[in-house]
């Protein structure tokens, strides 16, 4: 029996971009006030400042549909770094303790550093990350040691991060409010000036990713094929570290803790266009950026004045994906 065609890799990019454009709209259009698609296209188009359905389409909606579909494509990419960087198919920035370290440094700086500047938030976010995935990396490469000590790794730190970051919110209750955000991950209290800031960091992320895809597939095949064909794997892991860190150091920068999306998105992205990593960390950018934007779109959906944070929603997902991948055994195969 004949398996049914697949869509070639670039139909599905092209399909990916075109479903992005659809939810980008719908996400324009949603919230406590409702604007009509037409509204939104024409305040994009020919933006009049008097017009109170343009400003705030060109402000808070503009602003957050950017951090959703940065942030969303910055950790899909991460975690397909990751997972090629360890060949840990359980390996994420979530998982890892990567966005864990981020947000503990994030909470350090903004509770013992008054009016903390946005730059030195950023700046605390690429500290805590790099200390954490450093520090899972020591502790899950020992020899001969297997993907298992390495997530046992990533689950230690993570723990200790959120422990440390629970016990300084128990001795500071008043500075909850302010630091919630950061916990459970939303793209609001944003506004454009630290989209705008961030975005060289990401595009410099993202353009790393992708200088980096031929060594991946090499990378892939083991470190003594590797090796045995000229890579420098010492370089192209630092190289894929850096990476990691810029990219998933600035998303927890601009939009706190949101888990699930670099574990679940290149597994969809290899199952669905190719394991190839010149295809692969294009689709995770796109496919990432759509589930993101899509979540907020139905955090801000419930009806609710108070709406969902959005790291809740990738985690309510996100937790049966994981399940449903552990027990069938999936090794990032497709």
């Amino acid at each position: 029996m004949n398996r049914p065609a697949r869509l070639a890799p670039a139909a599905w990019l092209l399909l990916a971009g075109v479903l992005w454009l659809v939810i980008a709209l719908v996400s324009l259009s949603t919230g406590p006030l409702r604007i009509a698609p037409r509204t939104v296209i024409d305040a994009l188009l020919h933006h009049d400042p008097s017009v109170a359905e343009h400003v705030v389409v060109t402000t808070t909606r503009l602003s957050r549909l950017m951090i959703a579909t940065l942030v969303g494509a910055a950790l899909a990419v991460a975690g397909a770094l990751m997972q090629a960087m360890t060949r840990n198919p359980l390996a994420s920035p979530g998982l890892f303790g990567v966005n864990a370290g981020a947000v503990l440094a994030i909470v350090l700086v903004s509770l013992y550093v008054a009016l903390s500047p946005a730059a030195l938030i950023t700046g605390a976010a690429f500290a805590g990350a790099a200390l954490a995935g450093a520090a899972v990396h020591l502790l899950g490469n020992a020899r001969h040691a297997g993907p298992t000590r390495l997530v046992l790794a990533g689950a230690a730190i993570t723990a200790l991060c959120v422990a440390i970051t629970q016990a300084i919110l128990i001795v500071d209750q008043e500075s909850l409010d302010n630091i919630l955000f950061w916990l459970a991950g939303s793209t609001s209290a944003r506004d454009m000036r630290d989209v705008l800031g961030l975005v060289p960091v990401l595009i410099l992320g993202l353009i790393g990713a992708l200088l980096l895809a031929p060594h991946l597939d090499v990378l892939a095949a083991g470190d003594q094929v590797a090796a045995g064909l000229g890579q420098r794997m010492g370089r192209i892991k630092a190289a894929t570290g850096l990476a990691v860190v810029c990219l998933a150091g600035a998303a927890v920068s601009m939009a706190g803790s949101i888990g699930f999306i670099g574990l679940i998105v290149p597994h969809l992205a290899r199952r669905l266009v190719s394991p190839r990593h010149g295809w692969l960390l294009p689709a995770c950018a796109l496919f990432g950026a759509v589930l993101l934007v899509a979540a907020d779109v139905l955090a801000r959906a419930t009806g609710s004045i108070q709406e969902l944070p959005i790291g809740v929603l990738t985690t309510i997902v996100g937790v049966p994906v994981f399940i449903v991948m552990l027990r069938r055994g999936q090794h990032g195969r497709g």
